[in-house]
This record gives C-alpha cells, structure tokens and sequence, in this order.
C-alpha cells in the first residue's frame, strides 16, 4: 500500500533539496564577482574550486558514518545549520587563503548535507510506500533556477553584499519551514559496507564512468557558465546568470518527467535521447555567435543531462549478482567527483586556451555516454524490482 501523494516528511525533504540547490544557483552568479574581488586567473580560480570539491570529498564519508549513528534527520538539521553561512563566509573573505578556507568548508558542508538530506529521502520513500527521489533531485535544480535566475537581478538591486544576505535569509526560512516535518528515522550503529571491499565485476565501474562524464558537463555548468557568458561573450552580470538559470529550468522540468519518459521509451533509450541532446547543447554554447543562442544551449544541455545520472544510478542498484549498496557506492563515488574535482581541471585548460574549446570538447565525454547506453538496460523495472522486494519475508534469499 502506498500512502498519500504528498506528506508532510516529503514536503520537508523536498524543501531541504530545494534550500541546497538554491544556494549553489546563488554561488553559481557569484564566481566572476569573486574571481575578480581576489583578482584570480582561471588557473588560480580552478585551484579554489578544486578546495570546494575536497571539501565535499571528505565530509561525504564523515556525514556518512553520522547517519548510521544517529540518524539522517539529526545530521541534516545540524548540517543545514551549520551549511547556511557558508556562502556568506565564501563572499566575504578577504583574501585568497581565507577564501580557501571557507570554500573548503562551504564544499564540506554542502557534500555533508547533500549525503543527509538523500539519505533522509530514502527513508522517507520508505515510510511512503513510493518513489520521491526523482522530484527531489528536480526540487534542487529548481533550487538552482532560483538561486541563479534572482542572483544578477539581487546583485544589481542590492548590491554584491545585499545579495548573500537575502540568500542567506531566504535560505533560512526555508530551513524553518522545515526543520519540524524532517522525518524522525531510527539510527543504524551497527550498519557497515559490505564486506568492505571494492567490487572485482567491470559492470559497477563502466556504470560510474557514465556518471562520471555525464557529471562533469553538469560541474562545467555551474562553476563556469556565468563566467564564460561573462567574460569571453561580454554579457552583463544579470544574463550571465541566465545561462545557469536557464539549464537549471529545463533539468528541473526533464526530472519532474524523467520517471514518465523512462516507462515509455526505457531507460537504453531515454539515455541515448538525452546524451544526443546534451552534446547538441553543448557544442550550441561553444560555437553560438550570439548570446540568446548560446542560451538557447544551456536550456537543451539541460534537458540532456537532466536524467543520465538518475538512470546511472539506478543501474548501479540494480545490477545482477551484486548488493545494490556495493555497485551505488562505486557509481556514486565517481559521479560525484566529476561535479565536484573535475570542473577545476578546466580552469587550467581555460587559463592556455578558452571556456568556448572547452565546451566544445565536453561532447566527447558524453560520446563515451553513449557508447555505454547498453548498460543502461539494468535499469529498466526497477521500481517493479523495488515493489517486489516488500513480498519476501526478510530472509528470503535475493
């Protein structure tokens, strides 16, 4: 049986994604300002991001090792409270070693939140009887829309510190809305990995090379969209963070459907759609001759990478002959480091050439996307693979 579409637990975890997304959008319009306050060369600007994406690296596993002990919903209060100043601290710093300080903890804690608040969505999808991890993902692109789409507008109307603090504020009452209908979960001191080794089988690591390349693209996105629009195509500050905007737009509506087109076409297919239509985009953003084109880019580089991750990972759950713990936690793990660590390599590439070769390029990554949509096969009924898993007594064998 499944419960009511909506409840309050859902309404909370969705507000969580949605709290997250909103201020990476909001740090998305924020990096050309804050490159040029500390005067960094793209190089210099790789590094710091590289600073955030280490950050999230080692509060993951820390924020994992939490959750067992006391619960997703305590480790997502506490790691949303102390996540809410980060970007302001970001802003503020005065110079490049405190800046890299903070990034490292803004990274930190948002890595640390984003383990929290899913693992709070898999209980609460539990709890519920159905599938709410597709509109959640949705409810952080829509956070990013937000974030990136008011953050020029904030910037021009109440200037560069005016606009961190309304995001914080905002960011907070979202927190509060909250904070009260987080669903309650029984901590697991006892749960551990399984068997604690890394799995032998190529089928986990291919499945995590298409969350990989399929996650670069998307951390190519957010930190250096505003950035090239910005600096090598003249844009204001208010359309460099359309181009955000606009990507965040169209992934947040392909998510809300992504569940829907999937049943209807499967997931081989539905990869290989959306791969196509992310490389059209991106090469669209690097040979557009004019702004509204290259706009025109983000949004269908959106639409493409929207569902590539989701359909990775629920691949990687379902895979035959292994526990679906091990093969998410390898396809997880380098999906995220794509999002996370690989974009500050393009800022060393950018510094010798430009971001326009570099958007050019990303399309062979997601060649290799599409050279590998057969796996995307184990995904297919997965959620009938999930309903049949509540009719066996628990020690069935799997």
């Amino acid at each position: 049986m499944t419960s009511s579409l909506v409840t309050r637990e859902r309404l909370a975890v969705s507000l969580l994604f949605l709290l997250n997304g909103f201020i990476m959008g909001s740090w998305a319009t924020r990096i050309p300002l804050f490159a040029e306050k500390l005067g960094l060369q793209e190089s210099i600007l790789g590094v710091m991001i590289l600073v955030f994406g280490i950050g999230s690296i080692v509060m993951m596993p820390v924020a994992g090792s939490r959750i067992a002990r006391f619960g997703s919903r305590r480790v997502s209060v506490v790691s949303t409270i102390l996540y809410l100043p980060t970007l302001l601290l970001a802003v503020l710093a005065p110079n490049i070693p405190l800046a890299a300080v903070a990034l490292f903890l803004f990274g930190g804690l948002t890595g640390a939140m984003d383990v929290a608040m899913n693992a709070n969505a898999v209980e609460t999808e539990k709890a519920m009887g159905r599938s709410i991890m597709s509109s959640c993902h949705a409810f952080w692109s829509l956070g990013g829309l937000f974030g990136a789409g008011l953050g020029g507008w904030l910037i021009t109307a109440a200037g560069p510190l005016g606009h961190v603090l309304a995001v914080t504020v905002i960011a907070a009452i979202l927190f509060l809305i909250a904070w009260p209908m987080i669903l309650a979960d029984a901590p697991h001191p006892g749960e551990e990995t399984p068997a604690g080794r890394l799995p032998l089988t190529p089928l986990p690591w291919l499945i995590g090379l298409v969350a990989l390349f399929s996650m670069v693209p998307e951390g190519a996105v957010l930190d250096w969209g505003a950035l090239y629009l910005g600096r090598e195509r003249g844009a204001d500050v208010v359309f460099s963070g359309y181009g955000y905007a606009a990507f965040s737009l169209t992934m947040a509506i392909m998510r809300f459907a992504g569940d829907l087109v999937r049943d209807r076409f499967g997931a081989v297919a539905t990869l290989r759609g959306c791969g196509a239509a992310a490389m059209a985009g991106l090469l669209i953003i690097g040979f557009a001759d004019n702004n509204i084109l290259c706009l025109f880019g983000f949004a269908l580089a959106g639409i493409g990478i929207s569902n590539l991750v989701p359909i990775a990972f629920s691949a990687a759950g379902n895979l035959p002959g292994l526990a679906p713990g091990v093969g998410l936690s390898v396809v997880t793990t380098m999906g995220y480091s794509g999002i996370l660590v690989a974009p500050s390599l393009i800022g060393f590439i950018a510094q010798h050439t430009s971001l326009g070769l570099v958007f050019r390029g990303l399309p062979l990554l997601l060649l290799v996307v599409l050279l590998l949509s057969g796996l995307a096969r184990h995904a297919d009924r997965a959620e009938d693979k999930r309903a049949a898993s509540f009719k066996p007594e628990p020690h069935a064998p799997a």
